[in-house]
């Protein structure tokens, strides 16, 4: 009864809208969730619009889920506190920061073409045979220019809703064998070893691949940087039902404990000062998008003392209707997708090889 009165009133301590759920019913509602037409008693299983099965499983960690209220489409992270779970919802200012994320970015994209298309056409003429500091200063530019691609491309696609979600019937399986292998090859260079199992079946499904290779190469991105040299990422694709599920386990320190409340929504807060390498979050932001627009969710949690376990699951949908392309922008410029994801943990050296 103590937990429960705690939990309370952290819960009535909190600007953003939340309720508390227990045995599948809300029980708590704090007053900036009062004006979304919830009551004591509300089953939550009828406002779940992806991530039912996936709630039904829940025991720990931090689960993103999307639900309908009001009429409309909401995120939410949800956290298990003494056998009630914890809704905290995103809010239409969230959308509006994100929205103005993007089209930063696309005032930004073109100086950031220019400068990439004269980089391209300069080095060759000015690297000179032998002289091995001067090649190292224009890898490490390079590589700069690449994380500039990132963190524009995780901007622009920050406020992007579903339709910017390009799907097409593809064996599913092939999808991440790919992204897992190109992504292998990449991270040996830093003594990172990546074990993948897949498939055991071929399975047809629609699923937006390049959406899909950014979201899962940002998980290993956000992994690689709490590993030390010699780490190991257990990555383990399955099946369960109508639902796939893509588990990404690594060995690094874990996500600190002032961090995992907010881990879905980072973008609204300060970077970690004394840890840079939480950034603002929104890789998170862009992996938690895919999971939805697939009518997955996303689960973070540490199964033991150490490490992170991301958990990514899709739908298994059919081309029923005809389907809308949306004329996206290509964010690579020709360049390896995952040259640009990892350029945040891959060594300079990669890059040198690129120019």
């Amino acid at each position: 009864m103590e937990e429960q009165k705690e939990i309370y009133g952290m819960l009535d301590l909190m600007i953003r809208p939340g309720f508390c759920v227990k045995e599948n019913k809300i029980v708590k509602l704090n007053q900036a969730a009062e004006g979304l037409f919830l009551a004591p008693g509300t089953d939550i299983q009828t406002l779940l619009l992806t991530g039912a099965e996936e709630y039904a499983a829940f025991e720990s960690g931090c689960l993103y889920l999307q639900l309908a209220l009001a009429g409309q489409e909401c995120g939410a992270s949800v956290t298990r506190m003494d056998g009630m779970d914890v809704f905290v919802l995103d809010q239409e200012s969230d959308q509006g920061e994100l929205r103005a994320m993007a089209l930063a970015a696309r005032e930004l994209r073109e100086p950031l073409n220019n400068l990439i298309a004269i980089t391209d056409n300069l080095l060759p003429r000015v690297i000179p045979d032998g002289d091995a500091k001067v090649s190292s200063l224009l890898a490490r530019m390079s590589r700069g220019l690449y994380q500039m691609q990132r963190i524009l491309g995780n901007m622009s696609d920050a406020g992007r809703g579903p339709a910017f979600s390009q799907q097409e019937t593809r064996n599913v399986g092939h999808v991440f064998d790919d992204i897992f292998e190109k992504a292998g090859a990449l991270v040996t260079s830093i003594g990172i070893q990546i074990h993948y199992e897949g498939l055991q079946e071929e399975i047809h499904g629609l699923v937006d691949a390049q959406q899909m290779e950014r979201a899962v190469l940002n998980i290993l991105s956000n992994a690689i940087k709490f590993m030390p040299q010699g780490g190991t990422i257990d990555a383990k694709l399955t099946r369960r039902g109508s639902i796939l599920q893509l588990s990404v386990l690594d060995s690094g320190s874990g996500i600190a404990e002032n961090v995992r409340s907010n881990v879905f929504s980072r973008y609204l807060r300060q970077p970690v000062i004394e840890d840079s390498r939480y950034g603002i979050g929104l890789g998170m932001v862009l992996i938690r998008a895919a999971a939805a627009h697939h009518g997955g969710t996303v689960l973070i949690d540490q199964p033991g003392e150490k490490g992170t376990r991301v958990t990514m699951t899709m739908k298994l949908r059919q081309n029923e209707t005809p389907q809308v392309h949306t004329l996206l922008t290509d964010i690579t410029g020709g360049r390896d997708q995952g040259l640009i994801e990892l350029s945040g943990c891959l060594p300079v050296s990669i890059y040198e090889k690129e120019k």
